[in-house]
């Protein structure tokens, strides 16, 4: 499996043109620019909007196929294994592309991650109304006039707000779809993730130290071994890695507010000591969190 941590990469393996913005993009695509008896499969460092309509092949995400039949879109988020086999789009459709550093130190930081549609718990991609349809489609000309317009001081807000404003929408579609509909189990990864959320806030008022695979494999009621497995047949990630994704994924986002230094963030993450905490930074980012605040101020 191809893991993508550029979106530049990932334009060329889908054969679209390169982004205007190493952190963001949105493309626009009639039918012939996705067509083809090819297979895909990968996991990225980004959030993936699409709206597509197929007309063969299928798309899988996880674990999990979707429904595409009638025309929908679809949401990703980093780490999550996709699958793309044969896939040929009956019409127009676009793909928006967030990788994870561009959102630290905007609203989308944390609103993003309480979108269960971007999870495998929600197995099936989100299907529009035509009024529906019409919605999301003037959000996503906002972005792209907005994306391709030269960059200033508040292109970058203004991006944020128009993709909360489809997140929000494409939130009220799905309750509509899923009225008297038996709510869906969650899959393992959904269950790991929440828990790591969890033990973040409560280690905000309780002293309890760094999540260790062992505890999440405890609190999920199976084996840590087990728990890896799974994991990693999910995401293409192991346990252990997908908890220094998410404190390096906290780490940035305290960073890029400024409100504490860094002894401070290390000990509210979890850490023992602040060397262990540089260290593990410098490994995930390629730069020691002092670097990475000075790139932010400068």
């Amino acid at each position: 499996m191809i893991h993508f941590k550029k979106i530049s990469d990932l334009h060329e393996a889908l054969d679209i043109k390169p982004p205007q913005h190493p952190l963001f993009s949105a493309a626009y695509g009639e039918r012939d620019t996705c067509s083809g008896n090819t297979i895909l499969e990968f996991s990225s460092d980004f959030y993936i909007i699409g709206f597509k309509k197929l007309k063969s092949g299928s798309m899988q995400y996880g674990k999990t196929k979707y429904d595409h039949d009638r025309g929908s879109m679809s949401f990703t988020k980093p780490q999550q294994k996709v699958v793309f086999k044969n896939v040929e789009l009956e019409e127009k459709g676009f793909l928006i592309m967030i990788h994870e550093d561009f959102l630290p130190g905007t609203v989308l930081y944390n609103e993003i991650r309480k979108y269960s549609y971007f999870d495998y718990q929600v197995n099936e991609a989100l299907h529009l109304s035509p009024a529906e349809e019409d919605i999301i489609w003037n959000l996503y000309f906002n972005i792209e006039k907005e994306y391709n317009n030269n960059t200033d001081e508040l292109s970058k807000a203004i991006i944020v707000s128009h993709l909360d404003s489809m997140l929000k929408y494409s939130q009220r579609f799905y309750k509509r779809q899923f009225i008297n509909r038996t709510e869906l189990t969650g899959s393992t990864v959904t269950k790991f993730n929440a828990l790591l959320a969890a033990n973040f806030e409560e280690r905000k008022t309780k002293n309890i130290g760094l999540p260790t695979v062992s505890l999440m494999a405890e609190k999920l009621n199976i084996s840590s071994r087990y728990l890896t497995d799974l994991l990693k047949q999910e995401t293409g990630k192991t346990a252990l890695e997908l908890i220094h994704l998410f404190l390096i994924g906290e780490a940035k986002n305290l960073l890029t507010e400024g409100e504490l230094n860094i002894s401070e963030i290390s000990h509210l993450l979890g850490f023992e000591n602040t060397t262990y905490f540089s260290r593990l930074f410098k490994k995930e980012v390629g730069s020691t969190p002092n670097e990475f605040r000075g790139n932010i101020l400068n």
